[in-house]
């Protein structure tokens, strides 16, 4: 095990964990308060849907992007840089205006981008035998922060006068703990140099020209739109079915707080699988479950939700771990980590906006249900595909 970033595998850790800890909460925290921030700044429900809508649309333009700055500048620069950027934008979401508000979401979307498509790669380059402990303690991070802003969002809009901003500026706290954490791992860090092509690297293809790329960043697509249209609406559908929305912010902090459990224990058997078929398809099984059960039981959502969790966690940190294992080098690893976050997140962000359009046109929950259903059906397809014991080459 070797790392370019610090002699100190447990420092690495630390870094790396609170990064992760400003990959979700900057979007989970939103939607809870989406209600009292749409009234401060008298947004149309179209206009409050883009805030949901903007993150994941930015994750997929930048992620190409991205993985050209990581192995242009350096993994622990353009990381940086991603820091920086949550930072002001969420600083400049809370400053009282709407002009803030657009400005600092498309900033901090840019930087959880970043972040999303370039800590796989730094994974696979310096903790290469650990990869899969490592990305399941990153996912378990991004799970468990989620879920707190999840659900303390609510509480503390309703604990002091400053409402909603508290909710989102509580989270500048990691944001600026990781800005000073990075700043050792800077100072080890080598901006990539040119190196001479062996006949390896020839022969490495493209994931953008590979089935298995294709069938990896598909997998992505299908368990983050679930995971974010979830997200999205499960406030407004609690209450349709007689929850409070105090109780919709719990039972969103329950979904996430299970897939916490489902990332620890996915890890272990991702590292004692010779392949991810089964985890893969085991996982889209059970967010399967749960979203019929909502559909078909809705007073029993915590249930429900504990099995959609389960499969939520494995298939976050399953798909994450395909990154790694399906590429051959980690500056593979970042191509397909860009790939599959643009071609996932392009897909994903639709999944929020087609299930509100589908609500409004039949005038029920139902509909939009049964089409998420059948999103998680082509993810049990998907899933034994992109989980074969296979790399791009």
């Amino acid at each position: 095990m070797r790392s370019s970033i610090s002699p100190s595998p447990l420092f690495f850790l630390f870094v790396l964990l609170i990064t992760a800890a400003n990959l979700r909460t900057p979007i989970t925290v939103t939607g809870p308060v989406l209600e009292n921030i749409s009234r401060t700044f008298s947004l149309s429900a179209s206009e409050a849907g883009l805030l949901n809508f903007i993150p994941l649309l930015m994750f997929a333009v930048l992620a190409p992007c991205a993985s050209w700055l990581g192995n242009r500048m350096g993994l622990e620069k353009a990381l940086w840089i991603a820091v920086w950027l949550i930072t002001l934008g969420s600083l400049w979401r809370i400053i009282g205006n709407e002009t803030g508000l657009w400005l600092g979401t498309l900033t901090l979307s840019s930087g959880i981008a970043i972040a999303n498509v370039l800590l796989p790669p730094l994974i696979k380059r310096d903790f290469t035998e650990h990869t899969a402990k490592y990305i399941g303690l990153y996912a378990s991070t991004m799970a468990i922060t989620a879920s707190l802003a999840s659900g303390t969002a609510v509480p503390l809009a309703q604990a002091t006068p400053a409402g909603w901003t508290l909710s989102l500026g509580i989270w500048l706290v990691p944001a600026l703990i990781a800005l000073v954490a990075w700043l050792p791992p800077l100072k080890h860090a080598r901006t990539p140099r040119p190196q001479p092509r062996s006949a390896h690297d020839v022969r490495l293809t493209s994931p953008w020209k590979s089935l298995l790329g294709w069938q990896v960043s598909l997998f992505m697509a299908l368990q983050s739109m679930v995971f974010y249209t979830l997200i999205t609406w499960f406030t407004p559908y609690a209450q349709a079915n007689g929850f409070s929305q105090v109780a919709a912010g719990w039972l969103l902090f329950i979904y996430q707080v299970i897939a916490v459990a489902a990332n620890l224990g996915c890890m272990v058997a991702l590292k004692k699988q010779r392949d991810q078929r089964m985890i893969g398809f085991i996982a889209s099984l059970a967010i399967f479950i749960g979203l019929a059960g909502l559909l078909l039981a809705p007073q029993l959502a915590a249930l429900w939700l504990i099995s959609a969790g389960l499969g939520a966690g494995a298939s976050m940190v399953t798909c994450l771990a395909l990154f790694s294992l399906r590429a051959a080098n980690h500056q593979q690893a970042s191509q397909l980590s860009g790939m599959a976050q643009c071609v996932g997140y392009g897909l994903a962000a639709l999944g929020p906006l087609a299930f509100g359009v589908l609500h409004e046109i039949f005038a029920s929950w139902n509909s939009a249900l049964l089409a998420l259903l059948g999103m998680t059906i082509l993810q049990m397809v998907v899933a034994p595909l992109a989980g074969r014991e296979k790399q791009i080459g």
